[in-house]
């Protein structure tokens, strides 16, 4: 049976913390926009997955669309 999940390259809280990076703004700016603390931020940008619920409320706020780079990574690791 093939493994069907991703292996450790893909990381969403790195793409998230980079986004937010490039877009120079802060962690606490970004606490404020979905309604939690910056701590949880910060524990995000450590997560390689993030809750559906979350990464949409992180989509909004940053106007990336994150669920399309989930799906581009699976459909790259899928034709590997």
């Amino acid at each position: 049976m093939e493994n069907t999940y991703p292996n450790e390259e893909f990381h969403l809280g790195r793409l998230i913390k980079a986004e937010l990076e490039r877009q120079g703004r802060s962690a606490a700016w970004l606490s404020r926009q979905v309604h939690c603390t910056p701590e949880n931020i910060y524990k995000t940008f450590r997560q390689q997955w993030v809750t559906l619920p979350r990464l949409f409320m992180i989509s909004e706020a940053l106007d990336h669309d994150f669920f399309r780079d989930c799906s581009d990574y699976l459909l790259a690791a899928k034709a590997k």
